[in-house]
């Protein structure tokens, strides 16, 4: 391609509202164009890097057996409802009507259409099983577009569904899906890792997320440094210290007037915050429950809905936790709460004796207290969020939290929607019996934001060379003077188009410094000069997306340089 006849949309300006590096350089380098709040055009030069990602998905899907199907985008309300996410899927879900007032979505997922296509298309266990995907747009309404094509409105998503009569085959092509999903991200030349996750939404008792590594990463990941076990910190288990055994003390009631921290209440006790037991009052789907840390740990919340079996948990508000304990927020304990209440103790600190923690009256608090003996132990459960140096739940090796994005997630289903919307198959007896299934995501145009955030430099992107939407760039100076240069630029440009290394020809009129930066920019992986001093001494100028000095190639070798296995980076 010649840039006079593929133009570049590039600016030196960093735009006012791109908050991270991906989005602001994927609107430099002319990849996109903001059309509207968490809309955006993909122009030709992001398409190509977009149509790369496309490509080696399709290969790792079929690779394993699946099969493409294309389903509609606009979904009629009735497979919603039938499923019971029509209510529940909240304001993310885009409600229209047509003119004849019926009800639709712009999907932005596909369980029900896909489980209503099976269920009317397989009806024996023999044509089990079997894995459909797609590549297809979603729409999901944001609260808060942002970031670019990383959290927008509408994306490109690969979205794929299996079927099963047991769970055996179900595994099985499950650990298929994750391997495939391995392969996809290493051919494109990202660093990734497959965490532990929370199926959310979705449903499914197993699920696995894959992340991009990368410093903006808006997911914590736990991974232990020793051995393979990665979570994301939603997720990741906590490792139960050593009881201390200590002998419990006599408990006391102190007055502490006008505390409102943990640090505060240790502090005017003269204990240490490892000996405070705090309180927090959560609605889990709109019923009050109150739950206990320890002083030095964070409450997690997808852990603490997951343990009440919860569809919505947030923090209550003062008067919503007053209204429930009778006591202020701040000086509520676990001895002498109200009856009624479920509360929940995280396993850590059931372990802590001795501690300290609301009198449940204002401006009191105790010391000393003693579970079973003070009070009765509550429900033990996993509900703090791990932290960086503590042990691996598997190993003894320690945890080193690090932040990914998330550009995969693969989940086993089960039954979730077969049933409800009954989809079943006659198994070896002659029963019908509901179809087992699994579900794999990958976010197809996230994943170009996420390997722009791990690869660039302060000049532009760094494209691995699979996501490279040129892997070439010839520069010609001063081709409008020189025919030679011209001439040169020209062979060239054929020569590395049809040794199938996919060109642009920067043959713009334009100073030599304006189309290096465009190109190092728009991060095409290799760049080749073309210039007269050069050709008077037999050479053509090379250098590398990431090196700083460039070096001479005989005209003669550049193909055969370019196409050395170690260039393939």
């Amino acid at each position: 391609m010649r840039v006079t006849g593929f133009p570049l949309f590039t600016s030196r300006e960093v735009p006012a509202d791109a908050e991270i590096i991906s989005h602001q350089l994927m609107l430099r380098a002319g990849l996109i164009a903001r059309l509207g709040v968490g809309l955006y055009t993909w122009l030709p030069l992001g398409l190509r890097v977009l149509r790369n990602v496309e490509r080696v998905v399709r290969e790792e899907m079929d690779r394993i057996g699946s099969l493409e199907v294309l389903m509609p985008a606009v979904q009629p309300a009735e497979l919603w409802q039938e499923s019971g996410r029509w209510n529940r899927y909240g304001p993310l879900l885009l409600r229209i009507k047509d003119r004849h007032e019926r009800e639709f979505c712009f999907g932005p997922t596909h369980e029900e259409v896909i489980t209503d296509l099976v269920r009317r298309e397989i009806h024996s266990y023999r044509q089990l099983p079997v894995t459909y995907y797609q590549i297809q747009t979603k729409f999901r309404d944001e609260i808060r577009p942002r970031f670019g094509v990383m959290r927008a409105r509408e994306f490109l998503m690969k979205d794929a569904y299996s079927f099963h009569q047991s769970q055996a085959s179900l595994q099985q092509t499950y650990d298929a899906m994750r391997g495939a999903y391995s392969r996809i991200f290493e051919r494109l030349g990202l660093s990734f890792r497959p965490v532990r996750a929370d199926s959310g939404a979705i449903g499914g008792a197993v699920s696995e997320e894959f992340h991009v590594l990368a410093d903006s990463g808006e997911d914590e990941i736990a991974a232990c440094e020793r051995c393979d076990y990665a979570a994301n910190t939603e997720l990741a288990e906590s490792r139960l210290p050593s009881p201390a055994g200590e002998p419990p003390a006599d408990h006391e009631e102190h007055e502490t007037p006008d505390i409102h921290t943990v640090a505060e209440q240790a502090e005017i006790l003269g204990i240490p915050i490892t000996k405070v037991v705090k309180t927090v009052v959560v609605m889990a789907d709109n019923e009050p429950a109150v739950l206990f840390v320890a002083g030095d740990d964070a409450l997690n919340m997808v852990k603490a809905a997951n343990t009440l079996g919860a569809s919505e948990i947030r923090l209550a508000e003062p008067e919503e936790a007053q209204r429930a304990t009778g006591v202020p927020r701040g000086f509520i304990g676990p001895r002498g709460l109200p009856e009624g209440l479920r509360t929940l103790v995280d396993a850590r600190a059931a372990q802590i004796t001795n501690f300290s923690s609301g009198a449940n009256r204002k401006d009191y608090h105790w010391v000393n207290l003693n579970w079973d003996r003070d009070m009765p132990l509550p429900e033990v459960a996993d509900l703090r969020t791990v932290k960086a140096g503590e042990q691996c739940p598997r190993c003894d090796g320690h945890l080193v939290i690090t932040r990914g994005i998330e550009v995969g997630h693969i989940f086993q289903l089960g039954t979730k929607y077969s049933e409800s919307m009954n989809a079943t198959v006659l198994d070896v007896n002659g029963h019908g019996v509901p179809m087992i299934m699994g579900c794999y995501g990958i976010g197809v145009s996230r994943v170009v934001a996420a390997a722009i955030e791990q690869n660039h430099d302060e000049r532009g992107i760094i494209w691995p060379v699979p996501l490279a939407p040129f892997q070439v760039a010839i520069v010609s100076i001063n081709a409008h003077r020189s025919e030679s240069v011209r001439s040169e630029a020209e062979r060239l440009y054929e020569a590395l188009g049809a040794a199938g290394l996919e060109p642009l020809w920067d043959d713009r009129e334009a100073r030599p410094g304006v189309k290096f930066a465009d190109m190092e920019l728009i991060g095409i992986p290799h760049r080749l000069v073309v210039s007269d001093r050069g050709l008077a001494a037999g050479t053509v100028e090379y250098r590398g997306r990431t090196e700083s000095t460039s070096r001479h190639l005989p005209r003669e070798r550049v193909v055969e340089f370019l196409r050395s296995p170690h260039q393939e980076t």
